[in-house]
């Protein structure tokens, strides 16, 4: 079994197994810099393992809620755009760029899965498999650059990074997601808590460790936010039992729709979020750089 001996982020090699989650997940912190992540490397048989059951090929339906925060985005990425051109990284099933092509940009996106660079293309999406190659692309040629639920992924952060900015023109923006190891809930859950997992989620940042990665690489940060609470995520992290994944109708999704409907739902969560961004809680961490 191949282990780090050094902090991919920092480079130091003072790690400290973190107790409770050593134990059972392999994770351990810097002491230099706090980064969090899986002492071990996995292989390639591994992820090929763990990735292939990836069920791209199903039929599933982007929910309305889903489509509206998505719009919300793009809005807010009205902005930035210049060339027209926007790259999604690890873009799934390429539900995001289908609503930004609806608006007139000009898509483009990577994954792995060729089930799924099938399933975008047929959409019209531009589309890269493996790992991005910057030169498949102009330099500097992307407005925006947005990578979902992606960097904690992968245990190179600074090889995705420099693969990401070369591509972004000066101006542009790059926009991450990706979940918080600070959240209420890991406090609360601890080691149960099922967004830790090898060999998924390699990597766990806090708004300090996200900053300081994608900073090195010459970005400035212009927004920050750290949102969210999961009713599915706390009952399933409880219950292995009932599954780790999200649906169309789970709790998380069915309260969303009850946000939709009562105005008065709607400000409660702002009210939180905005506790949740001030204490930097929240479940997801979000970030809005920009390339100077």
């Amino acid at each position: 079994m191949n282990k780090h001996t050094s902090c991919f982020l920092c480079g130091s090699a003072t790690l400290m197994p973190m107790k409770g989650y050593h134990e059972r997940h392999g994770l351990v912190r810097c002491r230099d810099c706090g980064f969090v992540f899986m002492d071990r490397i996995p292989t390639p048989e591994e992820l090929d393992a763990h990735y292939g059951v990836y069920a791209y090929g199903r039929e599933v339906a982007v929910s309305p809620e889903t489509q509206a925060s998505y719009n919300v985005l793009l809005d807010e990425f009205e902005a930035y755009r210049k060339t027209g051109r926007i790259l999604d990284v690890g873009c799934g099933r390429g539900w995001f760029l289908d609503e930004a092509r609806k608006r007139g940009w000009e898509v483009h996106g990577t994954e792995f899965s060729t089930t799924a660079v099938e399933l975008c293309r047929a959409k019209g999406i531009a589309m890269q498999q493996g790992v991005l190659d910057p030169a498949g692309y102009p330099a500097e040629g992307f407005d925006v650059i947005t990578s979902f639920e992606v960097l904690e992924h992968i245990n190179d952060p600074h090889d995705e990074m420099a693969r990401i900015v070369p591509l972004l023109r000066r101006g542009g923006l790059f926009y991450c997601t990706t979940p918080n190891f600070d959240s209420v809930m890991r406090y609360y859950l601890k080691a149960e808590y099922n967004i830790i997992g090898y060999p998924e989620h390699l990597s766990y940042y806090t708004k300090r460790t996200l900053t300081r990665m994608v900073e090195q690489h010459g970005l400035e940060l212009r927004r920050f936010m750290s949102t969210g609470l999961s009713l599915t995520r706390l009952r399933t992290s409880k219950r292995p039992e009932g599954g780790q994944q999200v649906g169309a109708d789970d709790a998380d999704e069915r309260l969303r729709r009850e946000i939709g409907r009562k105005w008065y739902l709607a400000v409660a969560k702002r009210a939180v979020n905005t506790l949740l961004t001030a204490t930097n809680t929240g479940l997801t961490l979000k970030g809005w750089f920009v390339k100077p």
